[in-house]
């Protein structure tokens, strides 16, 4: 089986994409082998409960590609198990693209950035919908103190990840990075405007 992300990924097209661009020979070492990337470990199930956001793609049943961004407190996206990834899906513009592309092609494809870091993960998977009435499930994927209505829950059967490498990943940071990155800078500041107001006073 080798690198099961590029068992699924290079596809005859692709291949042929890499001889003619020259990067053929380099790529045929993820191939064969003992089975790889296609169980998390605790290195992917850590910077999975990290995230407070991801991009999910799927596919419609006329071939169009649609990307959706989820986003939310950190832990949104629950790893189950090695091979089970999931989470709630809140009430949003009510479009439901991504739930009726599902209907006719479960295959999806995840993309978490971590860009303080500098980081990515990519996952494909088998996506399927939970109903609201599946308590156990539902309950499993719903984060504490959620205050969006949940219509439902999706499951993620994974059957391949790989990380990229960091080239070209902009550097960005949540407002939560700034504040933390601060907190010392802005407690000095305080100190200083309050030894200044002093020293100011007639």
């Amino acid at each position: 089986m080798g690198h099961r992300f590029a068992e699924i990924a290079f596809t005859p097209n692709v291949k042929a994409a890499q001889e003619q661009n020259g990067s053929r020979r380099s790529n045929t070492r993820f191939e064969g082998g003992e089975p790889l990337r296609h169980r998390l470990g605790d290195r992917e199930a850590q910077f999975i409960a990290a995230r407070d956001s991801f991009y999910m793609a799927t596919v419609s049943e006329t071939g169009w590609p649609y990307i959706q961004h989820r986003g939310g407190p950190a832990g949104l996206l629950r790893v189950l198990d090695d091979k089970t990834i999931g989470f709630a899906d809140f009430s949003g513009n009510r479009q439901y693209i991504t739930i009726g592309n599902l209907a006719g092609n479960d295959r999806v494809s995840l993309f978490l950035m971590d860009y303080a870091n500098r980081a990515r993960l990519k996952i494909l998977g088998h996506a399927r919908v939970v109903p609201p009435d599946d308590a156990v499930t539902m309950r499993k994927l719903t984060q504490d103190g959620a205050h969006t209505r949940v219509e439902r829950g999706i499951l993620i059967g994974i059957e391949a990840f790989d990380w990229n490498c960091s080239q070209n990943i902009t550097e960005r940071y949540t407002l939560a990075d700034v504040e933390e990155a601060t907190t010392v800078l802005r407690a000095r500041i305080v100190e200083l405007e309050a030894k200044l107001a002093q020293a100011t006073q007639p």
